[in-house]
C-alpha cells in the first residue's frame, strides 16, 4: 500500500542525502528531519544505517511525542531532541544535526564562533551560539529530550528564525530552517563560518569582533526590511 507520507519521506531521504555529499558527516554521523506542521509528524533518518545504503522508504514518521507513525526501523537517536525543537520553534520546517569538522571542534571547546567578519554577518547578526555544558542530573534523564531543552534555554531573547544554528556544547551542531533543504544549507553556512573563524583566530589569537555598523549593514542588506541582496 502506498504511504500517506511518501512526499516527506522524499524530503527528509533527499535532504539527508546531501550531508554527506556537502562532507558534512562521515558514516553515520548525522540526520536530518522534515516537518509536515498540519498533519503535526516528522520524517527522520533511521539510526545507524549507513548513508551509502539509505532509501527514501526507511525514513521513519514520528510524531511530536516521538512515537512511530510509519515505519519499521527505529527512528534516529536523536528524535527526542528533533521534537523537542519542533514543538519550541514555530516555522521551522527542517532540523539537521552533523558532527562537521570544525562547528563541532568550536563546540566541543564549549565557545561560541565569534563574528569577526562580513560573512558571517551576511547570515547572522550575532555570534554562533553554544549552550551551556548539560548537568550530570540530565544526562541521567532522557539525554536526548534534555539536549532539545539546553537549546531551546540558550534560544530564550534569541529569534530562532534570525539564528537558525546553534552548538550544544560538547557535543555539536544543530541547524534548522523552513525546510529541510534549508536546514542542511544552513549547516553548510555554519561549518563554513565556524572554518572561517577558526582560521581567523589561528592568525591573530587577539581578532576583534567586526564592528556593529558593519555588521548591521552586510546582515539587512540580505534580511531587512530594505533588502536589496539578489534578485
Amino acid at each position: 500500500m502506498k504511504s500517506s507520507y511518501g512526499e516527506l519521506k522524499e524530503q527528509a531521504w533527499h535532504a539527508n542525502m546531501e550531508i554527506p555529499r556537502r562532507g558534512l558527516a562521515i558514516y553515520t554521523f548525522g540526520n536530518v528531519s522534515a516537518f509536515d506542521a498540519e498533519r503535526a509528524v516528522f520524517a527522520i533518518k533511521p539510526s545507524g544505517v549507513a548513508y551509502d545504503s539509505l532509501a527514501a522508504e526507511q525514513m521513519v514518521v514520528v510524531d511530536l511525542d516521538s512515537k512511530v507513525v510509519e515505519g519499521h526501523l527505529r527512528p534516529s537517536s536523536d528524535t527526542n531532541t528533533h521534537a523537542a525543537l519542533y514543538r519550541a520553534f514555530s516555522g521551522v520546517g527542517g532540523i539537521v544535526h552533523t558532527h562537521s569538522t570544525y562547528a563541532t571542534g568550536w563546540a566541543q571547546a564549549c565557545r561560541p564562533i565569534p563574528l569577526y567578519g562580513t560573512t558571517h554577518a551576511d547570515y547572522l547578526a550575532e555570534d554562533v551560539p553554544c549552550t551551556a555544558v548539560m548537568s550530570s542530573d540530565a544526562v541521567a534523564g532522557d539525554y536526548e529530550a534534555e539536549t532539545g531543552a539546553q537549546i531551546v534555554e540558550c534560544f530564550r531573547g534569541r529569534d530562532p528564525q534570525g539564528t537558525p544554528m546553534v552548538l550544544v556544547a560538547g557535543h555539536a551542531p544543530f541547524t534548522w530552517g523552513k525546510t529541510a533543504s534549508a536546514a542542511v544549507y544552513h549547516a553548510v553556512v555554519l561549518e563554513e563560518l565556524a572554518k572561517m573563524a577558526f582560521i581567523t583566530q589561528a592568525i591573530d589569537p587577539g581578532a576583534r569582533r567586526l564592528p556593529d555598523y558593519l555588521v548591521r549593514k552586510h546582515f539587512d542588506r540580505k534580511h531587512g526590511k530594505r533588502a536589496y541582496y539578489g534578485q
